[in-house]
């Protein structure tokens, strides 16, 4: 495999050594996003749907208004993701036991059974990519990652996915 530019001094990252890591960063998304895909052309459904999956899945229970602040997506655009995900039932809704205008989001069985499918594929993707680079590269790489999130987001986030 060829080794792009794997010894640039990152105090001093020249434009072609940035546009090449955009380059990789939009084929990795490319093929991480393939076999989920085609998993979900067999429902009809696609990658917006797919996020939500995930991030319901991630957190059970979850507010509309909280997904709605991780997706950064319109009320419209979720509204339609979730009527569709709600009508399969793959999603169930709830409302909120204090506050009964709050509508609490969960995977039904069937929608955790195609979110674990939807997820293994990519883990396959990502243990295979991590066994390939090494701990030190894997370090790095989840840096790297924590450096591409908003800085006013980062720690809320990091700390979101460490508590579970």
């Amino acid at each position: 495999m060829a080794d792009i530019k794997s010894s640039a001094n990152p105090l001093f990252l020249r434009e072609e050594e940035l546009r090449q890591g955009i380059e990789l960063l939009f084929y990795a998304y490319r093929d991480f996003t393939s076999d989920p895909d085609s998993i979900l052309a067999d429902y009809g459904l696609g990658r917006a749907h797919h996020r939500v999956l995930h991030f319901v899945g991630r957190n059970p229970k979850i507010s509309v208004a909280e997904l709605l602040g991780i997706l950064r997506i319109t009320k419209q655009s979720l509204s339609r993701v979730l009527t569709t995900l709600l009508e399969m039932g793959l999603v169930q809704q709830r409302q909120g036991t204090r506050d009964r205008r709050q509508r609490l989001l969960s995977l039904t069985e069937k929608g955790a059974e195609l979110e674990r499918r939807l997820s293994a594929v990519q883990q396959a993707r990502v243990a295979r990519a991590y066994r390939e680079a090494g701990a030190e590269a894997v370090a790095g790489y989840r840096k790297v990652l924590q450096g591409l999130i908003d800085e006013h987001e980062r720690e809320k986030i990091l700390q979101s996915i460490v508590r579970r």
